[in-house]
């Protein structure tokens, strides 16, 4: 309580544990569990480790923790970058279990930053609505600097990339010997993996509606596999849910 304008609040408000009943100490064993795995952890898996109890909690720390993961200004790819799209769906089965997702209707941008002489840097993935330079753009914009030189393979979506300021390198894939997954391997690879992760770590029990945290899930960890330092991660991931602003847990059906 200030004595000056008699306004009272805590350490939380304002913040990601803003009016949560979950403990601090149960707050941060889950960044430490998220951090510390290479896959991440399920919700239900959290809710085992913490022995939380209901798994509702559970996926709503996780969802939570997910949107810190996100930071408004990052760095955009730059240098040699490849640019794809896959596919993802998501639909109920027969017998009402949750949605699963396979390889079709979802459209994902995939870009990963290519090293020299191999190697992957970082990457940035984003839900789009169709395959169509109106939505793709769009995301090129917004995560790569100008001037970087783009590979692609020769889909006219990426045609107006030079109007945009960038270089392009097509790749033209119709009757070429040599498969998709060579002349384009670094975003045949993320997108392999990734849905090894959803499918793995999650089961492809994933709502549409919460997607796209999943895939910011998935580029924090990425972007961060070489990290040498655990306690590091933890920390970042602690400061930027102290920086970003409460959700609430119709926020997080609503996606």
């Amino acid at each position: 309580m200030y004595s000056s304008c008699r306004y009272q609040c805590t350490a939380k408000a304002g913040t990601l544990f803003d009016k949560t009943r979950t403990p601090l100490k149960d707050w941060l064993a889950a960044i430490w569990y998220i951090t510390n795995q290479k896959s991440g952890v399920s919700a239900l898996g959290l809710q085992g480790l913490l022995g939380l109890g209901s798994y509702q909690t559970a996926w709503s720390m996780l969802h939570r923790l997910r949107r810190a993961m996100v930071v408004s200004e990052r760095g955009s790819l730059s240098g040699v970058v490849e640019v794809d799209e896959t596919f993802l769906s998501a639909r109920n089965d027969a017998r009402g279990h949750a949605p699963q997702l396979d390889s079709k209707n979802i459209v994902i941008i995939v870009a990963v930053e290519l090293l020299e002489p191999k190697g992957f840097g970082r990457i940035r993935l984003g839900r789009v609505n169709r395959a169509s330079q109106a939505d793709v753009i769009p995301f090129i914009k917004k995560n790569i600097e100008p001037k970087t030189l783009i590979h692609t393979d020769g889909s006219p979506i990426y045609g107006t990339l030079q109007d945009h300021g960038y270089r392009r390198n097509k790749f033209v894939q119709i009757g070429s010997p040599i498969p998709p997954y060579k002349t384009l391997p670094g975003v045949h690879r993320i997108a392999s993996l990734l849905k090894r992760w959803l499918l793995g770590t999650h089961q492809g029990s994933i709502q549409p509606k919460q997607l796209d945290h999943y895939l910011y899930e998935y580029t924090f960890r990425f972007n961060r596999r070489k990290s040498r330092s655990r306690g590091l991660l933890f920390y970042r991931l602690l400061e930027s849910a102290l920086e970003t602003n409460p959700v609430t847990y119709k926020d997080i059906l609503q996606g």
